[in-house]
């Protein structure tokens, strides 16, 4: 690989060494990684038990873009939406050709409500709670074949290491 013709290789390869030097000892550190174009970039998630390749959509032209036009979306793949603080949310799937699960989950990372969506559906799909903070989509029927209960949890740590390997400030999005 030469890091000279691409930059963006030089800066996730640098990322990557300043994070193996100074991550703190867990069990579990969130991971940057590319698919082979690049053109999708995935970060390790673990939701209760499971772990999760996905990307993050926390800039508002992400999340209105969401997973547009896509084609596939791989079996623990996913999209996880992270906003500022905690509201009501309705996701609709304009142009989304995937039909997906969308899980709702609260300001402190406990997932309350999973709605199925249909392809191309511009009806909309409301959460019930005015306190969703994350939205994770997965394929659907994602969360039940991969045993991701109601009551399960993401770790906000894990939400601000995400935020921080992005490049964002977590405090614009109330985290720590």
């Amino acid at each position: 690989m030469n890091l000279n013709t691409n930059p963006l290789k030089a800066i996730i390869a640098f990322s990557l060494v300043l994070l193996a030097k100074g991550c703190k000892e867990t069990t579990y550190e969130p991971k940057l990684f590319s698919d082979n174009n690049a053109s999708k970039t995935f970060f390790d998630l673990q939701v209760g038990k499971v772990l999760l390749k996905v990307e993050v959509a926390a800039l508002t032209e992400e999340r209105t873009k969401g997973l547009m036009f896509r084609e596939t979306l791989g079996e623990r793949e996913g999209m996880l939406f992270i906003f500022e603080r905690g509201t009501q949310q309705s996701f609709w799937m304009k142009n989304t050709r995937i039909p997906l699960d969308i899980g709702y989950f609260s300001s402190n990372g406990t997932l309350l409500e999973i709605h199925k969506a249909k392809p191309y559906d511009t009806s909309g799909v409301p959460s019930k709670s005015s306190d969703i903070k994350f939205v994770l989509e997965l394929n659907v029927g994602g969360f039940k074949h991969l045993n991701i209960p109601i009551g399960s949890r993401i770790d906000l740590d894990d939400i601000t290491e995400l935020i921080n390997l992005r490049n964002l400030n977590p405090k614009d999005f109330n985290l720590p």
